[in-house]
C-alpha cells in the first residue's frame, strides 16, 4: 500500500492566531515604565557626584586611560575608548566631551584641557572641529573627582559587555553637582541647576559640617548666588533667591555687562547671559531697527575674537548709552531668566531639594567615601606594619635566618623552617625570604623598622578618625580648605541689588516730521514728506484703485482704521514707511495683520488724539441703507488694545465709517444711481455697539448701497436735488457723468 502523502500546506492554510488585545495599564507597566525609569536613572537626572552616566563614563575613561598625568592625545582616541563604556554613537560622546572642555568655555573649572576649536558656548554658529582634529586630556582639576576611586572609595560594576568595570559614582571631594551646571530632560520630569562659586560652597558645606543645623539665612552669607562662567550680572532679590536656595526652583534674572566707548560712540557688550547666545540677541535687535523700533543704533556687529567676547553697537549721535541698555534689556535677550529646578538623583530616586538638603547628602555621600578610602588605607598600613614586625624579629638573630635559609635543602621549606625558628606566621616569613642577600644587613633593617613608629601613628591616627564623626567631618572640612586654596577664583557673575536698578518704562523714541498720508480705495497708504513732495506730487495708483483720503499729518499722529469686517486697528503714521507719490505705498492688512483671506480691508481712517470724549461719534452705513451712530465712549478700554473687534453690528455688509465731531452732511449712493444727502445729526445715536441701525435710505428691488462720501460738493453739482430732511427718504437719480466725476 503506497505511503499517503503527507499535506505540507495545510499548516499554511491555516489563519494566524489573533493577538491577544493588551490592555492600556499592561502596555504603561510593560512597555512604557521600563523606558522611563532607563531615561531618569541611566541618562537626563544628574547623581549627587554631580554627573550624568554620559559625563562620569567619558571622564573615568580618560583617568583609565593616563591623561590626568600624560599628554594630550587625539580626541577621536577618547571617543573610541569611552565607547567600551558607553554604547552611543561617536558623535554623542564627543559632543559631551566638548560641553567638558576649557574650550567651550561652559565650566566655571573645566574638566578637559583643550587643544583645538570647540567652538563656544555663548554661540549657536560657532560649530567645533571634528575629533580627529582635536587633542585632550583631563584638568589637573580632576585630582578632585578621582581622589580615593583606586582605595575602594566607591564601588565598580561590570560594563554592558562584563569586560571591564566602571565606578557607579565618582568620589568627588567637593560638592561638585552644585558647582558644575547641568541641564537634562528626562520623561514627566527635568533638571536644571546652575553653577555655583567653588569657594563659596566650600564655605557653606564646612558651615553644615560644623553645624548641621544651620538656616538658610546663615547659607546665605556664603553662597551669594549663582556664579556663571559667561559672567553677566545677577538682578538680586532677596526673597526669589531665598526660595531658589531653599526650595530648589524659582527665576533668577541675569543681564549683560557692558561698557560705553566715548571715542567710537558705540557699546561693547562684554558678557551675555548664561541661557542666550550671541545670534539670538543680534537678530532681535536687528528686528527691532527694521520695524523702526530701534533708531538709536546704527549698526549691531559680532567682534568676538581671540580676547573673548564682544557684541558692538554702534549708537547714533545724541544717544544717551545707558538709558540705550535699560530699553534694550526689557525688550532682548540682553537680559534673561535662568530657571532652577534642582533634581538630583538620590539613591536612583529623583528629588527636588534646596541648597541645604543637597550639600546634606552630599556630606553624606562623600563621608562614606573617606570612611572607605580610610579602611583601605588601614588594612594597608597594618599589613605592612605587620611584616615590619616580622622582620623586627630576624635582628635579633640574622645569622640565625642565615643559617635556616642556608642549611635547608628544599625551597619549599624555607618558608616553614622561618616560621618555626623565628614565630612569625606564614606572611611575615614569605616577606623576609623574599629579601636579597644583601638586605640582610643591620642597617639595612634598621632602616626599614624606622618606620614602624610612623606606621602606628598613622594607624592611630586613622583608627580615631574612623570612630570619631566629628573627627571625620573635620577631615572632610580640611580638604574643603584645601581645595579652595586651591583652586577657588573670584566671582565672575556680579551681583546687583534689584532696588538699585531704575525701573525705567520703555519709551520708543520716534523722529517727528510733517507728511502727507494717502490712502486708496483697495487699502494702500502712502505716507510721503514734503522733502519728496517738491515737484513731484502727483499721486499714481494702480488701475484698479483710486483715492479713497488724503490729509496732512505728522510721524508721531496715531491712527485709527475702520474696516468692512466691523473691526477697528490702532496705529502710529511711524508704523508706515516713508515713500513717493507715483509708488502704490503700504498695503495696510499686511502691515496691521488683517484677515486677509477673508478680505479684510479698511474703509476709513481718521487722526485720534489717544481719548474717548463722549460727544464724538462714529458713524456706520451699510449696504442695505440703514445706518447708526455710537458714542466714542463706548469704544475705551481699560489697555491700549492694538485691535478691537465687532464695534458695530454687521448682519449687512459696511459699507462706510465716518468720525463725527460735529453733524456733517453725507451722501448715499445705490447700485441702482439713487443718492440721498443727509445730516449726520438726523442718524439716532445707540446705545451699544451690536444695536440695529435706522433706515436712511428707502433701498428696494435689489438694490444695496455701493458708496457713502462726506465732502462731495465739488464732485456732486446737482447736490440740491439729494438732500433729504427726514430718514427713509427715496434717492433722487445720479447721472453717469456725475458718478464718473465721482470716481475720478
Amino acid at each position: 500500500m503506497p505511503k499517503k502523502k503527507q499535506d505540507t500546506h495545510s499548516a499554511a492554510a491555516l489563519p494566524p492566531a489573533p493577538a491577544r488585545p493588551q490592555p492600556i495599564t499592561e502596555t504603561i507597566e510593560v512597555n512604557y515604565m521600563p523606558y522611563v525609569m532607563s531615561v531618569i536613572i541611566s541618562r537626563a537626572i544628574p547623581e549627587i557626584d554631580g554627573f550624568k552616566p554620559a559625563h562620569r563614563k567619558l571622564l573615568y575613561t580618560m583617568y583609565k586611560m593616563g591623561l590626568l598625568t600624560g599628554s594630550r592625545t587625539k580626541s577621536t582616541n577618547v571617543v573610541g575608548q569611552t565607547m567600551k563604556l558607553n554604547p552611543h554613537g561617536d558623535a554623542a560622546i564627543y559632543e559631551t566631551m566638548v560641553r567638558l572642555t576649557r574650550g567651550y568655555e561652559a565650566l566655571l573649572h573645566p574638566f578637559v584641557d583643550s587643544k583645538g576649536s570647540f567652538g563656544k558656548q555663548y554661540s549657536s554658529d560657532m560649530k567645533y572641529a571634528a575629533s580627529r582634529y582635536t587633542e585632550v586630556k583631563l584638568d589637573p582639576f580632576c585630582q578632585e573627582l578621582f581622589r580615593g576611586i583606586d582605595k575602594d572609595a566607591v564601588d565598580l560594576i561590570p560594563n554592558y559587555d562584563n569586560s571591564m568595570e566602571e565606578p557607579v559614582l565618582l568620589p568627588t571631594s567637593f560638592p561638585n553637582v552644585l558647582v558644575t551646571p547641568n541641564k537634562g530632560i528626562a520623561v514627566g520630569m527635568a533638571s536644571e541647576i546652575c553653577p555655583f562659586n567653588l569657594s563659596e560652597i566650600c564655605d557653606a558645606t564646612i558651615q553644615l559640617l560644623k553645624k548641621p543645623n544651620s538656616t538658610i539665612e546663615q547659607i546665605m552669607q556664603f553662597v551669594k548666588g549663582p556664579d556663571f562662567p559667561g559672567g553677566g550680572a545677577i538682578i538680586y532679590d532677596e526673597e526669589t533667591m531665598k526660595q531658589v536656595l531653599s526650595t530648589g526652583q524659582g527665576p533668577i534674572r541675569i543681564r549683560s555687562r557692558y561698557k560705553y566707548d566715548k571715542a567710537e560712540n558705540c557699546i561693547d557688550v562684554m558678557q551675555i547671559p548664561y541661557t542666550t547666545c550671541i545670534e539670538a540677541i543680534i537678530k532681535r535687535i536687528m528686528e527691532m531697527i527694521k520695524e523702526g523700533k530701534l533708531k538709536e543704533v546704527t549698526d549691531v556687529r559680532d567682534e568676538i575674537d581671540l580676547n573673548g567676547f564682544k557684541l558692538t553697537l554702534d549708537l547714533r549721535k545724541g544717544t544717551d548709552p545707558d538709558k540705550l541698555m535699560q530699553k534694550l534689556f526689557k525688550t532682548t535677550p540682553l537680559e534673561d531668566v535662568f530657571k532652577c529646578n534642582f533634581n538630583v538623583l538620590i539613591n536612583s530616586v529623583p528629588r527636588q531639594m534646596g541648597i541645604i538638603e543637597i550639600l546634606n547628602e552630599w556630606i553624606t555621600f562623600r563621608t562614606e567615601c573617606v570612611r572607605r578610602e580610610l579602611k583601605f588605607e588601614l588594612g594597608k598600613k597594618n599589613d605592612q606594619l605587620h611584616l615590619l614586625l616580622g622582620l623586627a624579629k630576624i635582628l635579633l638573630d640574622i645569622d640565625k635566618a642565615i643559617r635556616i635559609i642556608r642549611k635547608t635543602e628544599k625551597e619549599a621549606d624555607v618558608v616553614p623552617n622561618l616560621m618555626t625558628g623565628f614565630e612569625i606566621d606564614q606572611v611575615q616569613a614569605e616577606y623576609i625570604a623574599e629579601i636579597r642577600l644583601r638586605h640582610l644587613n643591620r642597617e639595612y633593617i634598621l632602616n626599614r623598622l624606622a618606620d614602624i613608629e610612623g606606621l602606628e601613628k598613622e594607624i592611630a591616627e586613622i583608627e580615631s578618625i574612623l570612630k570619631d564623626n566629628l573627627k571625620l567631618k573635620a577631615y572632610i572640612a580640611n580638604q574643603l580648605v584645601e581645595i579652595k586654596k586651591k583652586y577657588g577664583m573670584p566671582r565672575r557673575t556680579q551681583i546687583v541689588d534689584a532696588e538699585d536698578i531704575p525701573d525705567t518704562p520703555v519709551v520708543e523714541t520716534v523722529e517727528n516730521y510733517p507728511c502727507r498720508l494717502v490712502l486708496s480705495r483697495n487699502g494702500y497708504l502712502k505716507k510721503i514728506t514734503y522733502q519728496s513732495l517738491r515737484g513731484n506730487d502727483k499721486n499714481e495708483f494702480r488701475e484698479d484703485d483710486g483715492l479713497l483720503q488724503q490729509f496732512e499729518a505728522d510721524n508721531v499722529t496715531e491712527l485709527i482704521f475702520i474696516t468692512n469686517k466691523g473691526q477697528m486697528y490702532r496705529a502710529q503714521v511711524n508704523d508706515f514707511n516713508t515713500c513717493k507719490a507715483s509708488s502704490p505705498g503700504d498695503f495696510v492688512p499686511s502691515v496691521l495683520k488683517m484677515d486677509t483671506v477673508n478680505e479684510e480691508r479698511p474703509l476709513w481712517m481718521f487722526v485720534f488724539k489717544g481719548n474717548y470724549p463722549a460727544d464724538h461719534n462714529l458713524v456706520f452705513v451699510f449696504e442695505n441703507g440703514k445706518g447708526l451712530r455710537i458714542s466714542m465712549s463706548k469704544y475705551e478700554t481699560k489697555a491700549p488694545r492694538r485691535k478691537i473687534t465687532s464695534i458695530c453690528n454687521t448682519d449687512s455688509p459696511l459699507v462706510a465709517a465716518f468720525y463725527e465731531t460735529k453733524p456733517f452732511d453725507i451722501l448715499l449712493v445705490t447700485s441702482k444711481r439713487k443718492a440721498v444727502s443727509i445730516k449726520t445729526s438726523l442718524i439716532p445715536i445707540k446705545a451699544t455697539r451690536s444695536a440695529s441701525g435706522v433706515q436712511l435710505m428707502a433701498v428696494k428691488g435689489g438694490q444695496k448701497v455701493v458708496l457713502c462720501c462726506q465732502d462731495f460738493a465739488e464732485r456732486f453739482p446737482k447736490l440740491g436735488s439729494y438732500k433729504k430732511l427726514a430718514l427713509g427718504s427715496a434717492g433722487a437719480t445720479v447721472s453717469e457723468a456725475e458718478l464718473k466725476e465721482a470716481d475720478k
